[in-house]
C-alpha cells in the first residue's frame, strides 16, 4: 500500500449535521476504504485536522468534527441547555459515527479529544474500530489528582476556579485570553516548530471566540475537575489503541504520559522526538503517515 503524498490540498466547504437541535459543524474528504473521526482540543476545531484530512482521505473516508460548543458548531448555555463533559462529546462522536459516517471507525483525538474519543468508544465499543490518541490530557487539575498533592499544594487551582466562577471576572480573563498576541504566545509555548504557528492557525483558532457563549464554555470548562481520568478510559477499551506523544509538551509531561504505555490494552506508545502539544498539525509528515500504517494494519486482515 503506497502512502506517497505529504502536502495537504484544498478542503471542501464544511457541511453541517443536526444533533439534539443543535447544528454541528463538520468536515470530509474521502469516498472509499475505512472510516477515520478526528476530534480537536480544547479551543480548537476540525480545522486543526487541515493538514491531516487531505492526505488521510486518499486512502479513508475521512471525518473531522467541531465539538459542540467548539468551532462553527453550536454553543448553547452551560448547564442550561446541555452539560459539556466528557459524556456529552462521547455520545455526540458515537452519534456522529451512527448518523453520519454510517459505519464504526477509527477515532482519532487530540488534547481533550483524546478523552472524548476513548469516552465513545468505552460507552459505544460497536462504533470503533480503534483509538489513536495525540498528546491527551492528563486532568492534571482533575479533583482526584489534586487529592494526591502535599496540603499546600491543593490550593491555586480550585482558588482561580472560583475567581473564575465571578461572571465579570471570568469574562474579563476571557476578553484578555482572546487576542491574537496572547494567542500567538500560547500557540508558541504548545509548538516547538514556531514556523508552524502561522497566521492561518491563529485565525482557526480566534475566529469561535467571538461566538455568542463561547466565554461561558471556556469558563464552565476550566470549572470542569470531574469526569473521566484517561487511566479510567484506556484500560476499558475493547479495540486496538495507540498512543503518539510529541515529547517536548509543555504542559502534558513526557515522562508521565510514558507510564501508559504499561496499560495492556494499548498496542504501542510512539514518542515523537522534538514535537509539542499538537504533533499533527506541528508536523504532519510524521503523524499522517503513522495512523495510515495503523488504519491499514487493523483494516487488511
Amino acid at each position: 500500500m503506497s502512502f506517497a503524498s505529504t502536502e495537504p490540498k484544498s478542503s471542501n466547504q464544511a457541511k453541517t449535521w443536526t444533533w439534539k437541535g443543535f447544528p454541528i459543524s463538520y468536515q470530509t474528504q474521502g469516498k472509499t476504504g475505512p472510516a477515520v473521526v478526528l476530534v480537536h482540543g480544547f479551543g480548537a476545531s476540525w480545522g486543526h485536522w487541515r493538514k491531516n484530512i487531505p492526505i488521510l482521505g486518499e486512502t479513508c473516508r475521512c471525518y473531522a468534527i467541531d465539538l459542540i460548543g467548539f468551532g462553527a458548531s453550536a454553543k448553547p448555555t452551560p448547564g442550561v441547555e446541555i452539560e459539556y463533559t466528557f459524556e456529552t462529546w462521547g455520545q455526540q462522536v458515537a452519534d456522529f459515527c451512527r448518523e453520519v459516517v454510517g459505519t464504526p471507525a477509527f477515532l482519532v483525538g487530540n488534547s481533550i479529544g483524546c478523552l472524548v474519543t476513548m469516552q465513545a468508544a468505552v460507552d459505544n465499543p460497536e462504533i470503533a474500530l480503534g483509538v489513536a490518541s495525540i498528546n491527551f490530557s492528563l486532568r492534571l487539575l482533575h479533583d482526584r489528582k489534586l487529592a494526591q498533592l502535599p496540603w499546600y499544594r491543593r490550593w491555586g487551582a480550585p482558588m482561580m476556579q472560583r475567581i473564575l466562577a465571578n461572571k465579570l471576572i471570568g469574562n474579563l480573563f476571557f476578553q484578555q485570553l482572546a487576542k491574537p498576541k496572547v494567542v500567538r504566545k500560547i500557540l508558541l509555548q504548545a509548538y516547538r516548530r514556531p514556523e508552524a504557528v502561522t497566521d492561518e492557525l491563529i485565525e482557526i483558532i480566534m475566529k469561535p471566540a467571538f461566538d455568542v457563549g463561547a466565554a461561558e464554555i471556556f469558563l464552565a470548562f476550566t470549572r470542569y475537575s470531574s469526569g473521566p481520568l484517561p487511566e479510567d478510559l484506556l484500560p476499558k477499551l475493547a479495540c486496538p489503541a495507540i498512543i503518539l506523544w510529541g515529547t517536548e509538551d509543555p504542559w502534558e509531561p513526557f515522562t508521565l504520559a510514558q507510564e501508559f504505555a504499561k496499560i495492556p490494552t494499548v498496542e504501542k506508545f510512539i514518542p515523537l522526538e522534538g514535537l509539542g502539544h499538537c504533533p499533527q498539525d506541528e508536523a504532519p509528515e510524521i503523524v499522517n503517515p503513522i495512523l495510515q500504517v495503523w488504519i491499514w494494519q487493523h483494516t487488511s486482515g
